[in-house]
């Protein structure tokens, strides 16, 4: 395990770790702040794909934290990515999702379709589900039927639920099993646990695995994709998981705080 000394970059999620809701974690300015002074680098990384990396600098703005889109990843800005090194311009794709996904997607040529162009005769190669507050019943239906067509399944991360300032609420993930119950196929996902949202943050970071570590407040997405993408992981326990998970879920972090201002006076302490 890395000496938390060693760490120059961090991989930071966003809701439960930086915020819940609209509601800003204590000490969230002081925490940037700290990164800056200890010249700690960082990318923000979300699985939320309903929103674009503009959309949160300007929420962050809101809290009084500055961090420009470069240094913002959305599993909707990599799932795009990824498919367009595997698809050509102008392919056609049925989206489930709000407007970070869609915007996402046309930054890459790609032509969506509707459920009511699907309901008239149109395909798609491509079904890419993340996460809609607006779902309604014909969008699944859409979905399925193509997927029952053989179209590829995609999920931009498999989230059952998101914290809020209320509890748990259903995720990306909830949506993306109404199809698979329906079709009896599974996701393809491409934001965390999966290696490729990691790889992308790592390389934006100009970092390495031993000196990068993966800050999350999800046991199963966060620290397990943490742990497969050979980077140090850091719980945080403001968000989904407890210490109480780490033994029924037996996925182990290198390092547990409370929150970001116990990090931050960690990081502080052993520099």
């Amino acid at each position: 395990m890395t000496a938390i000394n060693a760490i120059k970059n961090l991989i930071l999620d966003m809701d439960g770790v930086l915020w819940r809701g609209e509601t800003p974690m204590p000490g969230l300015v002081e925490f940037f702040a700290t990164l800056r002074r200890l010249n700690i680098n960082f990318v923000l990384a979300t699985n939320n794909a309903t929103k674009t990396a503009v959309m949160y600098t300007e929420k962050l703005a809101r809290f009084n934290v500055h961090i420009p889109p470069r240094q913002i990843l959305t599993s909707a800005e990599t799932t795009a990515v990824y498919l367009s090194e595997q698809y050509e311009r102008g392919t056609a794709v049925y989206i489930i999702g709000e407007k970070g996904l869609h915007d996402a997607f046309t930054a890459k040529e790609f032509r969506i379709i509707t459920p009511e162009q699907v309901y008239n005769g149109a395909t798609a190669p491509l079904v890419v589900a993340g996460f809609t507050r607006h779902i309604t019943y014909p969008e699944l239906a859409m979905g399925s039927l193509l997927v029952h067509k053989g179209a590829t399944f995609i999920g931009t991360n498999p989230d059952p639920a998101y914290p809020s300032e209320i509890g748990p609420l259903p995720g990306a993930g909830s949506l993306q099993a109404v199809i698979t119950a329906a079709t009896g196929v599974q996701p393809t996902i491409i934001g965390k646990p999966s290696p490729i949202i990691f790889q992308e943050a790592v390389k934006r970071l100009d970092g390495t695995t031993a000196n990068t570590a993966m800050v999350g407040d999800r046991l199963t997405t966060d620290i397990k994709g943490g742990n497969d993408a050979g980077l140090n992981t850091i719980l945080l326990l403001s968000g989904i998981s407890s210490q109480a998970d780490i033994a029924r879920e037996n996925i182990h972090p290198n390092f547990i705080f409370q929150d970001i201002t116990d990090l931050a006076a960690n990081l502080v302490k052993n520099s």
